[in-house]
Order: structure tokens, then C-alpha cells, then sequence
């Protein structure tokens, strides 16, 4: 299965979040939309990703910086080298890239442009449907 399957199970949407905010307004952002992360961007080039931001970033600022996170600003904070995933990759290079790199977001692009982004969760969810589907057509199998 590839990632271009999962997106079009779950869509294309991406939350993002500007450079110059802050850390605080990055916490409001993962709270309402119950995510994780945050793909950085400029409002200009919404496609082009600047960097990302997760959960992690802003716990290693704060125990870094001891500052209010209402002055510490995301460009400061966000992730530059972001491991990002391709449509034509299968959910197993995506889940190796992941456990690889130890991160739980993977954002997707395709021809230099951010296309959606598939969690670690998306793609155990998947693995686990297939393998209920899988063990359902076995013991339909053994008992037909």
C-alpha cells in the first residue's frame, strides 16, 4: 500500500503555523486540532514547508529556555532537516523512515510542494486493518 492510498482515506490537510508565532500560539494549534505537529510555512507560499514543529520541540525549549512560551518564537524552535515522505512510497519505507529517525509526523511531498502528511498513528491504523482483514478472510478460509 502506499501513502497516496492513505491520504486518500484520510485527505490532504495540513495544520500550519507561521514562523514569526509563538510558542504559545503553537500549543493553541496542536490543542484544537488534536495533532502533534505543525508544518512551518510562509502564508505567501503555502505549499513550500519552511520546517515543522512538534510536541517535542516545544518540550525541548522549554526545558532549555525557561522562558514564557508566549516569547519564544517558532522560527527559533522548529525542526530545518525535515524527513519528509513521497506518494509513491509504501507504508512500510514510510513506518521504516519514522522508527529510523524517531518521529511520529511525516510530511508529504511531491514535486517540491507539501501534498499532506501521514502520522505514525495513520499508518498502525492501517497496518492494523489489514491485518484484521487478513486474519478474517483466513478463518473464513479454514471454516468455508
Amino acid at each position: 500500500m502506499r501513502l497516496s492510498h492513505i491520504l486518500a482515506i484520510k485527505g490532504h490537510n495540513v495544520h500550519t503555523i507561521r514562523p514569526n508565532a509563538s510558542l504559545d500560539d503553537v500549543v493553541r494549534q496542536l490543542v484544537l486540532h488534536n495533532v502533534g505537529s505543525l508544518v512551518v510555512n510562509d502564508p505567501a507560499w503555502p505549499k513550500r514547508m519552511l520546517g515543522i514543529i512538534s510536541e517535542r520541540d516545544v518540550l525541548r525549549a522549554v526545558a532549555n529556555q525557561r522562558t514564557p512560551l508566549h516569547l519564544l518564537e517558532v522560527a527559533d524552535t522548529m525542526s530545518l532537516n525535515v524527513v519528509c515522505g513521497a506518494l509513491d512510497d509504501t507504508v512500510e519505507q514510510a513506518m521504516c523512515a519514522m522508527t529510523e529517525h524517531r518521529i511520529r509526523h511525516l510530511p508529504i511531498i511531491e514535486n517540491q510542494e507539501l501534498v499532506g502528511m501521514v502520522s505514525i498513528g495513520d499508518l498502525v491504523k492501517h497496518q492494523c486493518d489489514e491485518l484484521s482483514m487478513e486474519n478474517h478472510y483466513l478463518k473464513s478460509y479454514i471454516h468455508g
